[in-house]
């Protein structure tokens, strides 16, 4: 079985230099090259080259092997056989230590040992700075001969450690890196950039030198270049540093980068992934809201029709239903007008109002560029919908192929361990922080290293398969109870709308009728508060060890519940609302339904921040204060996850008949992410058991393009192509579909100008037959799926590569170990040559 190889350094045969005879072979290379050009130069004296030779010959010597000098005088023997004694006592105890290491190492196992990169690194920062100071002197731009070496004290030339060289003074050193400083400083910039980068010095020393270099070369500057240049370099020192400090603000522009940073160093990458999720949504909506606004809301805002009916009073009610005020503004579907913008008749008293059939009203003078607000309304939601479903795309298969690479945990300690810490922080705070970010990424990691799976008995294993049976049973049976709790809700509203349309009762208070309609989505907005407590306390049953597997079930759980509900929904709205709105008395379906996405949106943020306030924080003060203990809550990542996915979903579905419903709910996710940040800082604690989550951006990428986007775009696409539009209202009205609005218009080009027959052909072909739709979706897919299948090959040609390294190591080992052994086996007739010589 292979076997670590222990390299100590403090050992006392690394103290004797015996440790690395290869590893001073560049010194040695230097001595050779000093005096070869010293014997050019001619200024070298005979003791400086005879005290170099001596010692190439005594470590050319030191590489022989110890049998050569037993056949030496009696007290060299004698020594010799002293030291093999002490030897001898020291190879019983280290061989208790470490079984590879037991006996000392030949030099031809040296050599070996040697080579390997974790020991070429053995000289002392004196000899780093002198073999700097040598290579310095050969880029200085203006030609001077060397110094010979008698001018330099011994601590500034080449040394080897541990061969009777004596050690650098503070003063030599103090000496040295001044006149390292001076070459430095007569460097170019890039030489010296290089220079620097090539010392194998810390980061704070080579900061050192550079700032030194760079005072001395401000102060000759100062005093050899005249005023104009001076003022020239000082402009353009100053351009440098001001463009330097943009870049630095703009880098400092990132969007909540020091919250996002907080979270990740108290709570690990689980509870920063929802923020990150969060981050994300944002952003698409963000476009979402510059696509509508730009080509439908703000061209309707400034033409804004004329409107029989007056417009309604602002009660404040409003913000809660949607509905009364709100109801003739460019919120809603049905405020859109179905004319061509830019025609002005109102002088000829025509009606803003005609149909599509004409395209624009007769006997207009356009003052304006025209604009046909059906068409844009249409390709508006067409084009958004479809780049929202590339960007997804790309996202979804830059996250495979980020999270499916191989990260073993050992390796990637490794990394965090020599690599993770940045140099240029050099705030306290700022430091503080990245250091709880490291802290936390190895509790991650070492737990993921640590963790054992548990072999359990064929009873265990029954019992537990009955446990998870019982408890998906409890979850599946409450979903479906209150999945048929919303659809007889919803049918009961529905039923209650038609008697009372039926009844003929005038309505007093249209207010209160329209607040009514809020009973759903307080429905609805409870359940999904509630039930996910009861899929957290069926895990809670189930015991998972791995707190990673806990959380990927959750979400399994609630995306359950979330999809279910959704498709409730939606049967109401498009089932029954779009299919006979006479019933109930709407004479605009569109903004009636605009209206109940407003409202499910808004009743979700309202129960997020009360279970917020209720569920998080009134328990931490219920906790400390009540049962004195000083545990809080843990984040719900799962939960919390498919409530923006919910409210997502939401948005895209309402887009059709509420184009400011984006605005809304950017608003929404501002508010969200302040409040859940406050909340996750003060009232909830890191994870008891910590957990590396690399794939759960993926998961929830994944999860947004495909229950999400892509349920919501089948509803957009079936409400376009086969649900028929108000006849009252809106930019389709008296279509049969809001799909011909396309083809009345590609009609017109190709009457106006026959040579667009063509377009009017691929128009039928490619936008008109939902076979291309499919054919666009599946190649959608196929990208996906090769991508993912390009990134599983990558992963295992990976861990061949990491198979193939490892049995590299194994072979280094195995080689040493017969190295060693043939070694012994020429020594044993020389050890049989000092016993006799011993008896005699």
């Amino acid at each position: 079985m292979a076997r670590n190889v222990a390299f100590d350094l403090n050992h006392p045969l690394m103290e004797a230099g015996l440790e690395s005879p290869i590893d001073e072979e560049g010194v040695h290379d230097s001595f050779s090259q000093l005096i070869a050009e010293q014997s050019q130069n001619g200024g070298a004296s005979d003791s400086d080259a005879f005290e170099l030779q001596e010692l190439q010959r005594q470590l050319d010597e030191e590489e022989r092997d110890n049998v050569a000098f037993l056949s030496g005088p009696g007290r060299e023997l004698r020594e010799f056989q002293g030291r093999r004694q002490r030897d001898a006592e020291w190879e019983e105890a280290e061989t208790q230590a470490d079984p590879l290491i037991g006996e000392r190492w030949s030099s031809a196992t040296m050599k070996i040992l040697s080579s390997m990169p974790s020991r070429t690194i053995g000289r002392n920062r004196g000899a780093i700075i002198s073999q700097y100071y040598n290579r310095t002197m050969q880029l200085r731009r203006r030609r001077q001969s060397r110094p010979a070496i008698r001018d330099f004290s011994r601590s500034a030339r080449p040394s080897i450690r541990g061969y009777g060289i004596e050690t650098d003074s503070a003063d030599a050193e103090v000496n040295k890196r001044d006149r390292l400083v001076n070459n430095l400083q007569n460097l170019s910039v890039s030489d010296r950039i290089r220079m620097l980068r090539a010392m194998p010095l810390n980061v704070s020393e080579k900061s050192e030198l550079r700032s030194l270099a760079l005072q001395k070369e401000k102060r000759t500057l100062s005093r050899r270049i005249p005023c104009c240049s001076q003022l020239k370099y000082y402009i353009i020192n100053g351009a440098r540093q001001g463009w330097y400090s943009w870049l630095s603000f703009l880098h400092s522009l990132h969007l909540w980068q020091v919250p996002l940073k907080r979270v990740s160093g108290r709570f690990g990458s689980g509870v920063l992934s929802y923020f990150l999720f969060l981050k994300t949504l944002l952003f698409f909506n963000v476009f979402l809201f510059l696509v509508t606004g730009a080509f439908m809301v703000l061209p309707q805002a400034l033409h804004r029709p004329d409107t029989s009916a007056g417009r309604l009073p602002f009660t404040g009610l409003e913000l809660l239903t949607g509905a009364g005020y709100f109801s003739d503004t460019v919120m809603y579907y049905g405020y859109y007008c179905n004319y061509t913008l830019g025609k002005s008749c109102r002088d000829d008293g025509w009606v803003h109002d005609v149909s599509l059939s004409n395209g624009t009203m007769p006997d207009c003078v356009s003052k304006h560029l025209p604009y046909n607000m059906p068409l844009a309304y249409f390709f508006t939601i067409g084009v958004s919908s479809f780049l929202t479903c590339i960007i997804l795309v790309y996202s979804m298969s830059k996250s495979f192929g980020q999270s499916f690479r191989i990260d073993k945990s050992h390796s990637i300690l490794a990394i965090k361990t020599f690599c993770s810490w940045d140099f240029k922080v050099i705030k306290k705070s700022s430091v503080k922080l990245m250091s709880e970010n490291i802290c936390t990424q190895f509790k991650e990691l070492l737990a993921e290293v640590s963790h054992k799976q548990v072999k359990n008995t064929r009873c265990q294993r029954l019992w537990r398969l009955m446990v998870h049976g019982l408890a998906w049973a409890i979850c599946v049976a409450s979903t479906t109870a209150c999945v048929l709790a919303i659809y007889y809700c919803s049918d009961h509203m529905h039923q209650n709308l038609q008697l009372l349309l039926r009844s003929g009762v005038p309505v007093n208070n249209p207010l209160l009728n329209e607040a009514i309609l809020l009973a759903l989505p307080v429905l609805v907005s409870l359940i999904n508060l509630l039930l996910p407590g009861l899929f957290n306390l069926a895990a809670w049953m189930e015991d998972y060890e791995s707190p990673s597997v806990r959380t990927y079930v959750s979400i399994g759980r609630n995306l359950m519940l979330k999809v279910s509900v959704l498709g409730v929904l939606c049967y109401h709205w498009l089932g029954r609302v779009a299919a006979d709105p006479e019933t109930i008395g709407l004479k605009c379906w569109e903004t009636f339904v605009g209206q109940e996405l407003y409202r499910f949106l808004l009743m979700d943020l309202i129960f997020t921040i009360l279970d917020t306030l209720f569920g998080e924080f009134l328990w931490r003060l219920f906790s400390e204060k009540v049962l004195k203990r000083r545990r809080k809550p843990v984040f719900d990542i799962a939960r919390n996850v498919l409530e923006l996915i919910y409210g997502q979903t939401l948005a895209w579905l309402g887009v059709l008949f509420t184009p400011v419903l984006p605005a809304v709910q950017i608003l929404k996710l501002l508010l969200l992410f302040y409040i859940k940040m406050s909340s996750v800082m003060m009232n909830c604690q890191a994870p008891r058991k910590p957990y590396r989550v690399s794939q759960m951006t993926t998961v929830f990428i994944t999860l947004l393009c495909f229950p999400s986007f892509l349920g919501a775009s089948v509803c957009v696409t079936y409400t376009m192509w086969s649900i028929t539009p108000s006849s009252s209202c809106g930019p389709f009205r008296e279509l049969k579909t809001m799909f011909q609005a396309g083809k009345r218009w590609v009609e017109e080009l190709e009457k106006d100008n026959p040579n667009l027959s063509v377009l009017a052909r691929a128009h039928s072909y490619l936008v008109e037959n939902p076979f291309f739709l499919f054919v666009g979706a599946g190649i959608f897919l196929i990208v996906i799926y090769f991508h993912s299948q390009v990134v599983d090959g990558q992963r295992k040609i990976i861990g061949l590569l990491q198979e193939q390294i490892e049995n590299e190591g194994d072979d280094k080992k195995f080689l040493i170990t017969r190295l060693q052994t043939i070694h012994e086996q020429k020594r044993t007739p020389a050890r049989r040559l000092v016993s006799q010589n011993s008896n005699c």
